[in-house]
């Protein structure tokens, strides 16, 4: 089957950009390899997306995807692994083998967690070790537990944890923290958390589950006990299955305000391409500027369209 438009992500800025897409007519469908949301599904609390005093990913995520669903946007779950963007109609191909033909492609894939890759780390992943608060926080209710990261995503998983775990410690690589200074104070006057600076993880010790941690601060090398580590260290690119677009050093697509590539009828959107600002507005913002791109350039193209009401 042709489509107009293969979106792959079904985040923010993918659904933003099918729910553009499905307004002009084009025959369009998003290709999603975990859950309609992407990542803001992770976030317990959302309090600077306009239209919401708070509100929490999930929530976000499911009114999200009421609006693609309100529209008959095609939704089918699967991770792109290769494709071919350089024709003038462009294949995409899922881990399953299955394909999808289309004249335009939309790619706003997000991010991917970023790993400690320290001793331990990947044989103790979900016996402790978890990349999730909110999905996670609840198994160590009472417990003492460990965040890693001095950034927006740490101090907020510390945050959340501390409204159900007896103790939790933040291990902080530099010497100062870099979330958002309601954050940070927040965090700061919080009686059950501890913040300790210049530190990093070497090894997570554990035979069937998280036992402890060996931990170097300031120079010095000690064990810390514990029931949980959560990373929150950042996130990078995925960017692998679309080597024709280019790309920069760190592996975000190249591309500029309007979201065009290097490719003719390829577009990207959100957190996956280079930019000055990640957060949730401006990923819908690229989301609907890269479909109003493909809109265009499907008007300008000679191809018979797959829908006829372009």
């Amino acid at each position: 089957m042709l489509y107009d438009l293969v979106i792959v992500g079904g985040g923010p800025a993918g659904i933003a950009s099918a729910i553009y897409a499905a307004r002009a007519g084009l025959k369009s469908i998003i290709l999603e390899k975990e859950f309609c949301g992407g990542k803001i599904n992770y976030t317990n609390e959302i309090s600077n997306y306009p239209g919401f005093v708070s509100i929490s990913g999930v929530d976000l995520s499911s009114k999200m995807f009421e609006c693609v669903k309100s529209l008959d946007v095609e939704f089918k779950y699967g991770e792109v692994v290769d494709s071919n963007l350089g024709d003038a109609i462009k294949t995409l191909v899922l881990s399953d083998g299955s394909e999808f033909e289309s004249q335009s492609v939309v790619v706003a894939t997000g991010l991917k967690t970023r790993f400690l890759k320290c001793k331990g780390e990947d044989r103790l992943k979900g016996k402790g070790v978890s990349y999730c608060a909110t999905c996670d926080g609840f198994f160590f209710k009472n417990k003492k537990v460990v965040v890693v990261g001095g950034g927006n995503t740490a101090l907020e998983d510390a945050l959340y944890l501390s409204g159900i775990c007896k103790e939790v410690t933040i291990l902080v690589r530099k010497n100062f923290l870099r979330g958002d200074k309601i954050l940070s104070d927040a965090v700061e006057h919080n009686d059950k958390i501890y913040i300790m600076f210049e530190t990093v993880i070497e090894e997570i010790i554990g035979e069937d589950k998280v036992e402890k941690v060996l931990i170097k601060s300031k120079g010095k090398t000690s064990e810390m006990v514990v029931d949980a580590i959560f990373i929150a260290i950042g996130q990078e690119p995925g960017n692998d299955a679309f080597r024709e677009i280019e790309s920069n050093e760190l592996g975000y697509f190249v591309s500029n305000e309007d979201c065009l590539t290097n490719l003719d009828g390829v577009f990207v959107a959100g957190d996956c391409r280079e930019k000055s600002l990640r957060q949730i507005v401006t990923a819908v913002s690229d989301g609907a500027i890269a479909a109003n791109q493909s809109i265009k350039f499907l008007k300008k193209s000679k191809m018979k369209y797959a829908s006829t009401k372009i």
